[in-house]
């Protein structure tokens, strides 16, 4: 009689992952019911099952260090069972089946405290830093980091993480064996080190197209939140934003600067209200780990001119950044009486703020120049 485990098993091998059908059958009739309606029937599908070889399947994953976990395994992922309650996404739905596994971490344990970082292949320079410090930072802050192992922002936050001290999570379109792009396969051994290789396919099976689609709901729904990097104008990123939405799961969104192609889904996000903005592992502290400590604001520079009352601060402003003015004129120019002008320049001047030149013309002091610069910048002014 078929288990549980070897019917889930033999599905995944052939069947592809995210099939609504495949999905709501097993939820209704069970792996076995399934697998054994499914060995009974005409078709490629069913061809395929008959034809499959279970057990090389399962002594090629025990001589490459593949592991299969299944609902009620202790490193079962029990979240991504919430993707059979989501409306299809590219008519891709459904919880896996079964997940592949290589890697010397433990999944459920690091998906409980962990963050999704995804955004462009072609990222820029910009997208890279922003990605690989962000998911050092909530490394060392104890979040372990998911993505999909491919070129750019996903493998800047990959690298990001081991530079931390927690392992990371890489979520592949394809067999856990198999290196895509092979360009990676360095990352991806220092990855299942400590971390985690992820897939719903089984062994040496390629990515495709729909595979990506469907593998972007797992990062979604494995973390507490996801975080998009950059992502241009049709970007697969965004799918997986889409999913986390469907699943309740924290949307964010790191801005970039706004001349930047590759920056248009985050912030079309979050122009839409669909992602919140973060600029660092501090703000994504924040929504996901709520109780987490306040984001420290920069400290605000205190100036000379702050303690400045109305009167000394208008007599001030009207003293040029460059050359002097009569007291008369400056009294004219503050709408003050001169009694009053010349009262509050001398304030000025025990406050080392003013000096009176030889030619009985009030200018700023030297040291002060700095301070007058600072005041009228933030006046929106420049100094003439």
């Amino acid at each position: 009689m078929t288990s549980e485990r070897m019917a889930r098993m033999a599905l995944s091998c052939v069947t592809e992952p995210a099939n609504p059908l495949v999905a709501r059958a097993i939820a209704e009739f069970g792996a076995v019911d399934v697998w054994e309606g499914l060995l009974a029937q005409d078709g490629l599908m069913s061809k395929r099952a008959r034809e499959l070889k279970l057990k090389e399947v399962v002594s090629e994953c025990g001589s490459l260090g593949i592991r299969f976990v299944i609902p009620g395994d202790d490193e079962w992922p029990a979240q991504v069972e919430q993707l059979g309650c989501c409306e299809p996404v590219h008519k891709l739905c459904g919880a896996p089946i079964g997940l592949w596994l290589r890697g010397g971490g433990d999944l459920a344990k690091l998906c409980a405290r962990s963050v999704s970082i995804v955004g462009a292949r072609a990222a820029t320079a910009y997208g890279e830093r922003a990605a690989g410090e962000l998911a050092c930072d909530l490394s060392d802050a104890g979040y372990a980091i998911i993505s999909g192992g491919a070129f750019g922002i996903d493998a800047a936050a990959h690298r990001g993480c081991l530079a931390g001290r927690t392992p990371t999570i890489a979520v592949l379109a394809g067999g856990v064996n198999r290196a895509y792009p092979e360009a990676h396969a360095s990352l991806f051994t220092r990855i299942a080190k400590d971390g985690v290789l992820v897939s719903e396919l089984p062994p040496s099976e390629h990515p495709t197209k729909v595979r990506f689609l469907g593998r972007n709901r797992l990062i979604a729904a494995l973390a507490i939140g996801t975080v998009i990097v950059e992502g241009a104008v049709r970007s697969g990123a965004k799918n997986s934003i889409t999913w986390a939405t469907s699943l309740g799961r924290i949307t964010m969104a790191v801005p970039g600067p706004v001349t930047s192609a590759m920056s248009y889904s985050p912030h079309q996000l979050i122009r839409n209200a669909e992602a919140v903005l973060v600029t660092n592992s501090l703000e994504v502290l924040e929504l996901v780990c709520p109780g987490a400590p306040d984001v420290p604001r920069p400290a605000v520079q205190r100036r000379a001119t702050d303690d400045l009352s109305e009167n000394e601060l208008r007599v001030y402003e009207f003293i040029p950044g460059r050359g002097s003015r009569s007291a008369e004129e400056l009294a004219m120019r503050a709408g003050l009486n001169i009694p009053v002008c010349l009262s509050v320049l001398h304030s000025l001047c025990d406050k080392e703020l003013v000096m009176l030149n030889p030619a009985d013309q009030w200018q700023l002091k030297p040291a002060s120049h700095v301070a007058m610069a600072d005041h009228l910048e933030n006046a929106g002014l420049r100094l003439l």
